[in-house]
């Protein structure tokens, strides 16, 4: 079948987008379920991260409110960390889970966590090369079918480097997340944020978002497959 619909493919795509649907599933329920449980402490979001931030150091991380869900991001640009309305002033166990989380980035940051430094220095070129990929991917295939074969193949191969780019990104980027959910565990127990028995869950709750982005991974995977796989049959 043309375009690299043929063999394990077809099954390898849909398995992806399964898994990612489950993936955003999950972690939407985690979400509604603990957007419902009050932590035991009473801080919101906001108070959590500036705890966390605070006994760490990072004193000038500003907090900011931003609009969206789970819009929740850290910004080391700004050095500024920007937490949704359903956790900047929640008071609940999913708000203090995501503020800690995106304090734990802020730590990496702080730190100079190589993998982070890495992901950020990337983060630029990478949105481009995947805006462009595309681009390049489909005249390519076009110009194949042509007298202009080799040129073709010389823009789809253009196009495969710079998607693979974008796998690279998502293979850096997974290991930060993951990494800054454990500093997130850490830091919650020991500042106080949480008692024991919420332990359970906050990792829960963690571990659905960062499904998210291993979900995201094995897309980009499985397309990257694909797309050598039709410049093998080219």
């Amino acid at each position: 079948m043309f375009y690299g619909f043929y063999g394990p493919y077809p099954l390898l795509l849909l398995a992806s987008l399964l898994f990612s649907m489950y993936a955003s599933a999950k972690v939407k329920r985690a979400y509604s379920k603990y957007s419902r449980i009050g932590n035991k402490t009473g801080m919101t979001g906001a108070q959590a991260a500036r705890k966390i931030l605070d006994a760490n150091g990072l004193t000038d991380v500003r907090i900011e409110l931003t609009p969206g869900v789970m819009s929740d991001h850290y910004d080391p640009s700004k050095r500024v960390m920007r937490l949704s309305e359903g956790v900047y002033n929640a008071s609940t166990l999913a708000a203090i889970s995501i503020a800690a989380h995106e304090s734990g980035h802020a730590i990496q940051h702080g730190e100079k966590y190589g993998l982070l430094s890495l992901r950020n220095t990337i983060a630029i070129p990478v949105g481009w090369a995947s805006k462009l990929a595309w681009v390049f991917i489909i005249i390519g295939i076009l110009l194949t079918g042509t007298s202009m074969y080799m040129e073709g193949n010389w823009l789809l191969d253009i196009g495969i480097i710079m998607f693979a780019a974008v796998v690279v990104f998502h293979l850096v980027t997974l290991p930060v997340e993951l990494d800054a959910s454990k500093r997130a565990l850490v830091q919650m127990r020991e500042q106080g944020i949480m008692f024991k028995d919420e332990t359970e869950g906050a990792r829960k709750m963690l571990k659905a978002a960062a499904m998210t982005y291993l979900a995201a991974l094995a897309a980009a995977l499985v397309q990257l497959i694909r797309l050598l796989a039709i410049r093998g049959r080219n």
